[in-house]
C-alpha cells in the first residue's frame, strides 16, 4: 500500500464531526477527520512497515502519522530521528500514540529522558516528562524524587501547556505510588491549584493532582 492509497482511503473515511473534534482540541488544518477506530483497522491490514510509516510522518497529516506510530519500526530509528519526530508534531493526540507505540519501546528510553528533561523544545520536554512518570511508577531508582517535587514546584506553573500537562502526571504518580512524598505532592497541587477547574466527564476522574492522588489511593486502598 502507497501513501497515495492510504490518503485516499483516509479521504473515504472523513468525517466532519471527528474533525471538529480535533481542532477544538488543537488540531491543525492537514487532517480529515478519521476515526480513531478506522486508523486502528487500517494498521491491522498493513501490519509492520518501517519505511512506510516515515514517509506517513512526512506528510504531517494527523490521520497519517497516528497510522504511522502504528506500522513504525522504534528500534530502527535512530537517535537524530526520533529527536526529529518527538519535535515536528505539536497536536497532543498524535503525541500520546507516537509515546506510547514508539518512544515507550525505543532501546534506550532512559537517554532520551535524561535529554529530553533538559529539552528547551516543549513537545521533546513533554516526552521527557511522560518517561519520568514511567520511571516513577516502575523504575523509581532511576529518578530523584524530591529533585522531581522541586522542579515541578518552581516550573510547572510557567511551563508550557503540553509540558504542564505530563509534569502534573509525574505529580500525581509520585503522590499515588510513594507514600513518603505523598503529603508534599499534595501540597504543591493544591498551591499550584493547575486543572483545579478543569471540566471532567461524569465518571472520569479529574486531572487536578489532589483530587487524582486520593482517588487513586483510595482505590488501591
Amino acid at each position: 500500500m502507497t501513501v497515495e492509497e492510504i490518503m485516499s482511503q483516509f479521504e473515504a473515511l472523513k468525517d466532519e464531526k471527528v474533525r471538529t473534534h480535533n481542532i477544538k482540541f488543537g488540531a491543525g488544518p492537514n487532517q480529515f477527520g478519521v476515526k480513531m477506530g478506522d486508523i486502528r483497522n487500517l494498521a491491522k491490514k498493513i501490519k509492520t512497515n518501517h519505511q512506510l510509516g516515515l514517509k506517513l510522518w512526512d506528510t504531517g497529516n494527523i490521520e497519517a502519522r497516528l497510522l504511522a506510530t502504528l506500522i513504525m519500526e522504534p528500534k530502527k530509528l535512530s537517535h537524530e530521528e526520533i529527536n526529529k519526530i518527538v519535535k515536528s508534531e505539536q497536536f497532543p493526540q498524535v503525541a500520546d500514540w507516537l509515546y506510547a507505540y514508539v518512544i515507550k519501546l525505543y532501546p534506550d528510553t532512559e537517554t532520551l529522558r535524561k535529554e529530553w528533561m533538559e529539552a528547551k523544545d516543549p513537545m521533546a520536554a513533554r516526552a521527557g516528562w511522560s518517561l519520568t512518570s514511567g520511571c516513577i511508577v516502575r523504575q523509581p531508582q532511576l529518578v530523584d524524587i524530591p529533585a522531581l517535587l522541586d522542579r515541578i514546584e518552581t516550573e510547572m506553573a510557567d511551563a508550557a501547556p503540553a509540558v504542564q500537562w505530563t509534569m502534573n502526571s509525574a505529580l500525581a504518580q509520585i503522590g499515588i505510588n510513594h507514600p513518603e512524598y505523598r503529603e508534599r505532592a499534595l501540597a504543591i497541587g493544591e498551591r499550584l491549584g493547575i486543572y483545579r477547574d478543569y471540566p471532567v466527564s461524569k465518571g472520569c476522574t479529574s486531572p487536578f493532582a489532589p483530587i487524582w492522588i486520593n482517588e487513586m489511593v483510595r482505590r488501591q486502598g
